[in-house]
């Protein structure tokens, strides 16, 4: 944290607390600067002491003031710390780790979720995964979403693995409740996947050429009335691929916040029902072909209960 100490010009008479820092202080963005204010870490000396006040993004500023600034790091800015979490270990050896992540612990700190992740773990459990990118993080799942993950340990096991991916041997496969009956029972969605043109949280099926080849192959495994409990497999590894491909093909997941827009159902579930079931792959240091199976968490074996009676 460094301190700044700046004075107003005169020419800022009128100006609000957050525009008049922001002009004097161009290497940071004003929504940083707002942030500091809202924290406590700017302090205003009005020139006339009996004028005072509390420093707020909307005080008036008259020049003359004296003002110091806590310049505290963003959490993107800072290194990213190890944290004593508990990890579900299914396999692991002096190359990988294969986990199974529970709904609702964040897979890399970022926006909102700068700590109290699957990384800040890993960096307490493995030894030298700081030196690591990502701390050997090889794949993603959704903070909502439970299941299988592996986890390099070396570089060398890192870097077969990104391959592996990329060639699409790695073996994910998924299991899911989707709203509504869908026909065909078994089918392939091919759709390029891409940031959504006006919603920037959002991914989309978009035009050739505007995203990145996206494949998802599907089996419904069970069809209820309203619901269908649907085996994914993953030919590709795009961000939200397959709740974006379901949604697509009229099918959102139960649960899902972003995806399922307004669509009612008879049934509430407190996330997308999305699970890794089974993770496969070639082991990158022995050759050795591997596969495990993680069964599904309490809240979606219940979820899956409820439907049988329905």
């Amino acid at each position: 944290m460094e301190t700044r100490h700046l004075s107003i010009p005169a020419e800022h008479a009128g100006r609000r607390l957050d525009q008049s820092l922001a002009e004097l202080l161009p290497e940071y963005s004003r929504s940083r600067i707002q942030a500091w204010i809202d924290a406590g870490l700017v302090q205003v000396i009005n020139a006339n002491p009996n004028v005072n006040a509390h420093a707020s993004r909307k005080l008036k500023v008259w020049g003359g003031e004296t003002v110091s600034v806590e310049a505290e790091a963003h959490p993107a800015e800072l290194p990213y710390q190890a944290e004593a979490i508990a990890l579900s270990i299914v396999y692991e050896d002096d190359a990988i780790l294969v986990l199974d992540k529970p709904a609702g612990l964040v897979t890399h700190p970022g926006a909102g979720n700068w700590q109290g992740t699957l990384l800040n773990a890993l960096l307490h459990h493995v030894p030298g995964a700081a030196t690591l990118p990502r701390a050997g993080i090889v794949h993603r799942l959704d903070k909502d979403t439970s299941g299988l993950m592996v986890v390099a340990k070396t570089l060398e096991a890192q870097t077969q693995l990104v391959r592996d991916l990329q060639a699409r041997t790695v073996k994910r496969v998924y299991w899911a409740v989707a709203l509504g009956r869908i026909q065909p029972a078994e089918g392939s969605i091919e759709a390029p996947i891409g940031r959504h043109p006006t919603q920037r949280v959002k991914m989309a099926v978009v035009e050739e050429g505007r995203g990145k080849p996206a494949l998802t192959h599907y089996q419904v495994l069970r069809q209820f009335a309203e619901f269908a409990w649907v085996e994914c497999r993953l030919a590709t590894g795009r961000t939200h691929q397959i709740r974006v491909h379901m949604a697509h093909i009229g099918h959102p997941l139960l649960g899902d916040p972003v995806y399922a827009g307004r669509r009612r159902s008879p049934i509430a579930f407190s996330r997308q029902a999305l699970h890794a079931v089974r993770l496969g792959l070639v082991h990158p240091s022995t050759g050795e072909a591997m596969e495990w199976q993680a069964p599904p968490p309490e809240d979606f074996a219940g979820l899956l209960r409820e439907l049988e009676n329905i």
